[in-house]
C-alpha cells in the first residue's frame, strides 16, 4: 500500500512537494512539546495550492492513511506530533497574503504566511494585526487558527479566532468548504468558522484565512508594580479588569522573576512575592486616566513599588523582563511549559497552589502569564537525565491541572490540547460535551484520518 500511496502523491504532486528523505521526516515529526511522543511519517507532503491540498487528502482517504498538518512547528502541545506511517502535510509553501483591503481592514493570506508578516504587511498600509503570541515572530496564521492562540494583547482584543472573519477549508474526503465571509458581522447559518478555529487540525486543513485589521493604536502608557503577596497581586488585577481595559496585564511570580535577574539582571525586587505589568494605549486624556486608576489600584492592593511611564522605550524596558521569563526559565534546565485559565478572582488561588505543588513534589516551577484573562504559564524546570526528577514533574503537571479544574478554569487557554493535555479533556468538558465533540468529528471525517489521537 505504502508503494502505491507513494506513487499516486508522485502522480499529483510536484517532485518538490514530496519528501521521503529520512533526515527530513525527522525534523518533521514534532513540535516543541519535547514530552509528547511522536511517531514516524511515511512521506512528508508540501502543497503549494488548495488543489494539491485536496489531492493528497483523496490519496489519503482512498488508502485510510492519517494526515497531520503542521506549520512552523513551534506548538507547545504536540498537536502536530507525527503518528506511525502518517503523512505530514506542511503548509509553509503556502505563504503568501493574498489580498489587503485598506478600507475594508480585512486582509486574506494563506495558513503558511507568518504571523510577523502579517503585522509588518498591515503596518505598511497605517493598520494592525492584533493577535500576538509569543511566537509571533516566526509562528504561522495556519497554526494560530488550529490552537486559537492568545498573546500578550488579547486581554483587549481578543485572541486570534476574534480576529478570523473566515476561512476556506479542505475537508477529509477533499472537499472545500468556505465559512465566514469578509463583513465584520455576519450571522448566517451556524458559525463554522468558529467549529474550525482552535480545531487542532482534526476537522479539515486551513487552506485560507481571511483577518480582521484594526488602526494602528496610540502609544502606550506602561506600569510595572511590585506586590510582596500573591493575595494582593490577585486583588490588583481583579481591580484593574473592574474598572480600565488595559492592551496587556501581565503578571511574573518570585521564581520567575529571579530566574529573570539571574538570566539579565534589571534590578527586580526578586524578594516580592508578584511582579505586575500593565499598559495602556487607549491615548491622550483617557489613557492617563486609566493608567491613574491602575496605580490606584495596585496602591490600594499593597504594591510595595510602583512606576509607569508614556515613553515608549522605557516601556519597552519594562516589559521586557516579562519577555525574557521563557527564556530565563529555560537556561535552568529542561522545560514543560504549561498553559492554564482560572476565573480572574481565583489567580491568587492558583499561584497559592502551584507554589504548594513546587514544594510538595521537589519540583521548580516558574509562574508568568496574561493575568488579565486569567491565562498563566506555569512552567516546571527539570533535569531530563534523571528519570526521578522527570517523575516528579510529570506528577506536578497532572497535580496543577487538576488543581485548575478545582478552580472551575481550563486545561488550555492558547496552545491547544494536542496530546498534553487529552487526558484531561473528558474531566473538563463532561461526558456530553464529548459525545458531542465525537459526532462533530465523525460527521467531518468519518474515517478518523485528520491528526488522529489529538485533542478527543
Amino acid at each position: 500500500m505504502s508503494v502505491n500511496l507513494l506513487r499516486e502523491l508522485s502522480a499529483l504532486l510536484p517532485p518538490e512537494a514530496l519528501v521521503t528523505d529520512s533526515d527530513v521526516l525527522e525534523a518533521h515529526r514534532r513540535d516543541q512539546a519535547g514530552w509528547a511522543s511522536a511517531g514516524t511519517p511515511r512521506v512528508l507532503v508540501r502543497p503549494a495550492s488548495t488543489a494539491e491540498v485536496q489531492a493528497v487528502l483523496r490519496v489519503a482517504a482512498a488508502h485510510r492513511v492519517p494526515v497531520v498538518a503542521r506549520g512552523a512547528g513551534s506548538g507547545l502541545s504536540g498537536g502536530a506530533n507525527a503518528v506511525d506511517g502518517c503523512i505530514v502535510l506542511s503548509l509553509m509553501r503556502m505563504n503568501r497574503v493574498l489580498e489587503l483591503d485598506r478600507a475594508g481592514m480585512y486582509a486574506v493570506v494563506q495558513p503558511g504566511v507568518l504571523n510577523a508578516r502579517v503585522k509588518a504587511t498591515a503596518a505598511e498600509h497605517g493598520l494592525w494585526y492584533a493577535p500576538d503570541p509569543a511566537s509571533w515572530e516566526f509562528s504561522t496564521i495556519g497554526g494560530n487558527v488550529a490552537t486559537n492562540a492568545g498573546g500578550l494583547c488579547c486581554v483587549k482584543y481578543g485572541v486570534t479566532g476574534d480576529a478570523v472573519l473566515g476561512l476556506e477549508a479542505v475537508l477529509a474526503d477533499g472537499s472545500v468548504v468556505r465559512t465566514g465571509g469578509r463583513t465584520m458581522k455576519n450571522v448566517a447559518g451556524y458559525d463554522l468558522t468558529r467549529l474550525f478555529v482552535g480545531s487542532e487540525g482534526t476537522l479539515g486543513i486551513v487552506t485560507e484565512v481571511t483577518v480582521k485589521l484594526r488602526p494602528r493604536p496610540p502609544p502606550a502608557t506602561t506600569l510595572v508594580a511590585a506586590f510582596p503577596t500573591l493575595v494582593g497581586a490577585g486583588a490588583a488585577v481583579t481591580e484593574i479588569m473592574a474598572h480600565t481595559r488595559p492592551s496587556l496585564l501581565e503578571l511574573m511570580d518570585r521564581t520567575t522573576m529571579r530566574a529573570v535577574e539571574a538570566f539579565k539582571p534589571m534590578g527586580l525586587d526578586v524578594e516580592s512575592a508578584a511582579l505586575l505589568l500593565a499598559r495602556s494605549d487607549a491615548g491622550g486624556e483617557q489613557g492617563v486616566a486609566e493608567c491613574t486608576r491602575m496605580v490606584a489600584a495596585c496602591e490600594a492592593a499593597g504594591a510595595t513599588f510602583v512606576a509607569h511611564s508614556a515613553d515608549e522605550a522605557e516601556g519597552e524596558l519594562l516589559i521586557g523582563a516579562r519577555r525574557l521569563a521563557f527564556p530565563a526559565l529555560e537556561r535552568q534546565g529542561a522545560t514543560l511549559l504549561d498553559d492554564v485559565g482560572v476565573p480572574l478572582s481565583r489567580i491568587a488561588e492558583l499561584l497559592a497552589a502551584i507554589e504548594g505543588i513546587a514544594e510538595r513534589r521537589g519540583v521548580l516551577i516558574g509562574t508568568f502569564g496574561h493575568a488579565g484573562d486569567g491565562n498563566m504559564h506555569p512552567t516546571l524546570v527539570f533535569d531530563r537525565n534523571d528519570p526521578d526528577a522527570v517523575a516528579r514533574a510529570k506528577a506536578a503537571f497532572d497535580d496543577i491541572l487538576r488543581v485548575v479544574l478545582d478552580l472551575g478554569g481550563t486545561i488550555t487557554g492558547e496552545h491547544g490540547v494536542g496530546l498534553l493535555k487529552r487526558p484531561f479533556l473528558a474531566e473538563q468538558l463532561g461526558p456530553e460535551s464529548v459525545r458531542l465533540h465525537r459526532a462533530i468529528k465523525d460527521a467531518l471525517d468519518p474515517l478518523g484520518i485528520l491528526n488522529p489521537g489529538k485533542l478527543l
